[in-house]
């Protein structure tokens, strides 16, 4: 007997896949925290290499490729953060850093976006990130591609433009958690399951956006991400 539901279910929210007419479904967004040193610096943040942390987005902030990001209310401070983007096909918990890159199934471009007024205030009080980090539109991102066409990136430029001048850029080589090991670091925490993503951290260079700002995204590799702040 089909389930039957008092209102109706939520729409799957879904990101394109790079020349296929097929979408990925997006389940949870993992990203994690300060994960290149130089960025953890200007943070204000010692990066020798502690345990990674994360924090989460839910599915809805996704924003793809072309489509514009409204600038969020109740901030003055919306900072841009550039990132690759892991998606996990297969799920598993307790994964082995040697076996984690089997359970992904691409890789894309995404941005971090962060009211960061809101972030300073929670963590002057010891509160969740929620509202700094978890708002609408949050996580815009670009289509994926699957790993049998652009393999596991390790290395390359990862680059943010803003209005076509050079604003963030590191190399996936600085990562300080490594993708298998943060794939594998992750699944202690929680069960991993087919549709996760995870930002996989971004590094020094991030800064306040406006209305009207148009951003791009690059990570070498894979397609670029252009989202207009409106």
């Amino acid at each position: 007997m089909s389930a039957e539901f008092v209102i109706d279910p939520p729409q799957v929210n879904s990101i394109p896949v790079e020349g296929d007419a097929r979408r990925f479904a997006v389940n949870r967004i993992f990203c994690v925290g300060r994960n290149y040193a130089d960025h953890a610096r200007e943070m204000g943040h010692d990066p020798d290499r502690e345990p990674p942390f994360f924090f989460m987005k839910p599915a809805t902030t996704v924003v793809t490729d072309g489509k514009d990001m409204a600038y969020p209310s109740l901030s003055n401070d919306v900072h841009h953060e550039i990132e690759m983007v892991v998606a996990i096909g297969k799920g598993g918990s307790n994964i082995s850093p040697e076996k984690a890159l089997d359970h992904v199934w691409g890789y894309g471009v995404g941005l971090d976006m962060t009211r960061r007024d809101l972030q300073g205030e929670a963590k002057k009080m010891g509160r969740p990130w929620d509202t700094g980090k978890a708002f609408d539109q949050s996580a815009p991102c670009s289509a994926l591609v699957p790993v049998s066409k652009c393999g596991h990136p390790s290395k390359g430029a990862v680059q943010l433009f803003v209005n076509n001048e050079l604003r963030q850029e590191g190399d996936l080589n600085q990562l300080i958690w490594n993708v298998p090991d943060t794939i594998a670091y992750l699944s202690t925490l929680f069960t991993l399951e087919a549709g996760d993503l995870i930002f996989s951290g971004t590094p020094a260079g991030v800064a306040a956006v406006k209305k009207g700002d148009v951003l791009k995204g690059h990570v070498a590799g894979l397609p670029d991400l252009t989202v207009r702040i409106v």
